[in-house]
């Protein structure tokens, strides 16, 4: 134990590893229903994609533990769900195996990206504060979502969308579990977001809103509807469409984890010279999840920013890692309260989740015309268009120009002025 994660060196005991891993799985447990809810949306089976998403979690947390030792965990991301259930399957007309095939494809792109070393081109070329505006956009995306499924939010003929029906049953729970879930974040409790659910669905039952569950363990649930379908469907990807697609999943993807590892390392004191320790390790086992997860039956697995609350308990090594792969692997016998997760149970953790999210536009220069058009064109785009990827492509469209035309344009990188031209081709002949 000591020889692979260095624990001593790390100033750290077993006891506070496990009980790191414990906290972080707690905070982002909550996608084990999330994520299910999401995508079965598009047809796919949900039990299938409960048991998919446990197995990816527990795939990506263990390579991030023993290849890169670090005290992070891995499971499919919100954003990256939301874009291939409501974008890619709902707006397109994508079917979900085609989806799952740009997945993987996404995922190897990632890999090869990070053995070559190439990442860091593609990193340092775009700009910092378009980075935070995507990170800030799926934050009010994930948010809108949750308000609109739960019926907080409805659509109006006359100003597009306005105020639910507050007398509503259904409404009301969600809103209760919202309320919840800010107190309980706001008094900083461990895994908030999950106890905010939990105390949403006891609420549900007892006011009859949701039905009791008729028992809580049962085997694992059959994987078989979803398994395989990206590798069988890889024939299909191959339209301008589905490139845009990947190249999303991708883009999500990369800024995400990069993102993850910054927070996690600055607050584990990891950080040498403005540098994240084996940081190509960490890539690489997340980028391995997210084919492995795709192969099995769900969306980009991507590493979590909740990781921090067990950084925040004494996690300092793989070992927490390790933890969290364990814990998800026993959720898989708890299938049957997946029955019990309504859109009024989710709403909370997608709230919560696109707050914290939010918090990048404090990254943003808005002082600066030049770059407050294309930050708000992103943000704003992404939610009105309801369409993660249209919000991107706005931006990045816009960025060339406003910095072009401030005599900023050296400053440009030349992949920008190229991703302009695909991103507006992609409106001309996609869209």
């Amino acid at each position: 134990m000591e020889k692979l994660f260095k624990l001593q060196e790390n100033k750290t005991t077993v006891k506070t590893e496990i009980l790191a891993g414990l906290t972080t799985f707690l905070s982002m447990a909550y996608i084990l229903f999330v994520n299910p809810s999401a995508l079965s949306t598009t047809g796919m089976d949900m039990s299938a994609v409960f048991v998919a998403t446990a197995l990816a979690a527990v795939v990506g947390s263990l390579l991030m533990g023993l290849i890169a030792n670090y005290p992070i965990g891995l499971a499919p991301g919100i954003g990256l769900s939301s874009f291939f259930a409501y974008t890619v399957c709902a707006q397109w007309g994508i079917p979900w195996e085609t989806a799952l095939s740009g997945v993987l494809v996404s995922g190897c792109v990632f890999i090869v990206l990070t053995v070559t070393g190439i990442r860091e081109k593609i990193i340092n070329a775009i700009p910092t504060e378009l980075k935070f505006a995507v990170g800030a956009g799926i934050g009010f995306f994930i948010a809108f979502l949750g308000l609109k499924n739960a019926g907080i939010i409805v659509g109006n003929k006359a100003t597009l969308v306005a105020l639910g029906d507050l007398h509503n049953s259904a409404v009301l729970l969600a809103v209760f579990g919202i309320v919840i879930t800010i107190i309980l974040m706001t008094l900083n409790i461990n895994g908030a977001i999950f106890i905010g659910m939990a105390a949403t669905v006891i609420a549900g039952m007892i006011f009859q809103l949701i039905d009791v569950p008729t028992q809580i363990v049962a085997p694992i649930p059959d994987i078989t509807p979803t398994f395989g379908q990206a590798i069988f469907h890889l024939g299909d990807i191959f339209t301008p469409q589905m490139l845009i697609v990947i190249l999303t999943f991708f883009f999500i993807d990369f800024f995400d984890t990069a993102g993850t590892l910054v927070a996690v390392a600055n607050q584990a004191g990891f950080m040498k010279d403005n540098k994240v320790p084996r940081a190509t390790r960490a890539l690489f086992a997340d980028s391995s999840a997210t084919i492995v997860g795709s192969i099995l039956g769900t969306s980009t697995t991507t590493s979590y920013v909740e990781s921090t609350a067990g950084v925040a308990v004494g996690g300092r090594t793989g070992l927490t890692a390790i933890v969290i792969a364990i814990c998800f692997g026993l959720s898989m016998f708890f299938s049957p309260l997946l029955g019990v997760i309504t859109s009024a149970v989710t709403t909370p953790a997608l709230v919560i989740v696109g707050i914290l999210m939010i918090g990048n536009v404090a990254h943003i220069d808005w002082s600066k015309f030049e770059i407050a058009v294309p930050c708000f064109m992103v943000i704003l785009m992404m939610v009105l268009s309801f369409s993660i990827a249209s919000g991107i492509a706005l931006g990045f469209i816009f960025y060339p120009i406003t910095m072009f035309f401030k005599g900023r344009y050296k400053e440009v990188h030349p992949i920008m002025y190229i991703l302009m031209v695909l991103f507006i081709l992609y409106f001309v002949f996609i869209v």
